[in-house]
């Protein structure tokens, strides 16, 4: 099908979107969508107009646009798991500290986190910093109970100093309703979820995982010229998944819609170098020899959240000898693809960073998310012609390569 799919020019197009660990709702994703989508149409000359849902599931968005010549409609519906997302991030104060020794102790003590740093020290950075920074928030709060026990023996007993220690979890506490700012907390959360399993999936992320593959499955078969899976950060690593289980299961038809996948800013590494990512590593394995699809990765290493042109299946000492396809690894290249003053006023601002790939571009190359999304051109088309990038990286660097027999 993945050859049949060229050249189409595409009416209808389904979109879903599955975010990275995210327990917002996904009316931001929305809003996104509309702010950054007419500010990439008045930059590029083209058309685009959002208006409500026109199909089922929980959230999602219409979209026409005109370019090109040509118009094209499409369904956008936001895969939704950030109820499991707020779950797992409803820790006290103490379990999240619990979270950080359990998740560093996973990376360091299965050498997993020095293999990481030999693609990219961006991520591991980012990794690390949740563990950082509780720690020294920790370290402030102890500092201030000794000094707070000091002043109070010099008007009591000595054994009253340890009263000092009550003013620890009030400064803790305080942190961590400040943690918009810091993101420490949230950060921890994201990598510890992985970690606790050591890179298998929890059984309520499987089922919400098989519920996504049947509403893909289903708008297979509704008529529409292109299907288009994006997965941004962790959501990448859940839709290979996914896929890898359709395309198995026979789910995707050979005279149905085109299929693509865009995987963006993604952090793969992190969850399939660990010792139990049977499941992934196998699905990755599998799914970048297929036809049925065309898969596109994008990345930028401007984006110190992402493991920036690491070919996932690769890195991951997964690529078989013969017949891998994909992914085609691309670059967005941010330091040409935004204006020198863009880049200036973005260029610390990480967390803003990693969604720009879900962001106009104003001096735009060959990657646009709405020329994708929203314009008459099926991905494979789009980038029949790319090469990949010549910076990405390939070498298998990941410890363990095991998968399921």
């Amino acid at each position: 099908m993945g050859q049949e799919s060229h050249h189409r020019q595409v009416q209808r197009r389904r979109v879903f979107y599955i975010p990275g660990y995210d327990p917002i709702h996904p009316r931001r994703y929305r809003e996104l969508y509309r702010k950054e989508g007419a500010a990439q149409a008045a930059i590029s000359g083209y058309e685009i107009t959002l208006s409500a849902k026109t199909t089922g599931g929980p959230y999602g968005w219409h979209v026409a646009g005109e370019m090109d010549g040509a118009a094209a409609q499409t369904d956008v519906e936001v895969l939704v798991w950030s109820d499991i997302v707020r779950d797992s991030m409803s820790n006290s104060i103490p379990g999240t500290y619990l979270q950080l020794a359990r998740t560093a102790w996973t990376y360091i003590g299965t050498g997993v986190l020095w293999r990481l740093m030999r693609l990219r020290k961006g991520p591991v950075i980012a990794a690390l910093y949740p563990v950082v920074f509780l720690l020294v928030q920790l370290g402030l709060a102890l500092m201030a109970a000794y000094g707070l026990g000091r002043a109070i023996t010099m008007v009591a007993p000595a054994w009253a100093g340890w009263a000092g220690l009550l003013i620890v979890p009030l400064l803790l506490e305080w942190f961590r309703r400040r943690d918009n700012k810091f993101f420490a907390y949230y950060l921890m959360h994201d990598y510890a979820y992985s970690a606790r399993w050591q890179g298998a999936h929890p059984s309520e992320l499987e089922a919400r995982m098989a519920e996504f593959a049947d509403r893909i499955t289903q708008a297979l078969g509704e008529g529409y010229d292109e299907v288009l899976v994006v997965g941004h950060s962790s959501g990448a690593h859940l839709a290979v998944s996914i896929l890898a289980d359709m395309i198995r299961d026979g789910r995707v038809p050979d005279n149905g819609p085109a299929l693509g996948f865009l995987s963006l800013g993604q952090v793969v590494p992190m969850v399939s170098f660990l010792p139990k990512a049977h499941r992934l590593r196998t699905d990755l394995a599998y799914l970048c020899t297929r036809d049925e699809l065309t898969w596109v990765d994008v990345t930028a290493p401007g984006d110190g959240c992402a493991f920036a042109l690491c070919d996932p299946v690769s890195v991951t000492g997964v690529a078989p000898r013969s017949g891998k396809r994909w992914p085609l690894v691309l670059s967005a290249a941010f330091t040409q693809t935004l204006s020198p003053e863009r880049w200036k006023a973005l260029r610390w601002r990480f967390f803003r960073l990693h969604f720009q790939y879900l962001c106009a571009f104003d001096q735009p190359g060959d990657y646009d998310y709405f020329r994708i999304t929203a314009g008459p051109m099926t991905l494979a088309d789009r980038f029949e012609e790319r090469a990949p990038s010549k910076s990405r990286i390939e070498r298998p660097v990941n410890k363990f390569r095991g998968v399921r027999p």
